[in-house]
């Protein structure tokens, strides 16, 4: 799961900040020292993705929103801990474009059998 970072200017936001943004979800840093600011923006970008998956999650807005999780961690205790923390799926890397495809596709085919 990906980050994205940007700097947000002070037209922006009225105050000096870093937006950090996953699928909509945003964190936003305010500070007027750029070391904190810097330091927040590494710190969430190395943030744990079971946390990540837990605390999207946690949000009744992405709570139906299905998470593959993307890892080159492949033992058992890692794909239990991901199921536990919200992902629907776990995909080990490396991974190959049919594995992923399909994965997509059964998360879709199961949307529209809902429907």
């Amino acid at each position: 799961m990906a980050l994205v970072l940007r700097t947000v200017t002070e037209a922006e936001q009225g105050a000096k900040a870093v937006s950090i943004s996953s699928s909509g979800l945003k964190v936003l840093v305010i500070d007027d020292s750029n070391t904190i600011r810097r330091s927040a923006e590494i710190f969430l970008k190395q943030g744990d993705g079971y946390q990540t998956c837990a605390i999207i999650k946690r949000n009744a807005k992405f709570a139906g929103v299905p998470i593959v999780m993307l890892s080159s961690k492949d033992g058992v205790f890692d794909k239990a801990r991901g199921r536990m923390v919200g992902s629907q799926d776990y995909l080990t890397k490396p991974f190959t474009k049919d594995q992923l495809l399909q994965t997509v596709q059964e998360f879709l085919s199961a949307k529209q059998g809902l429907a």
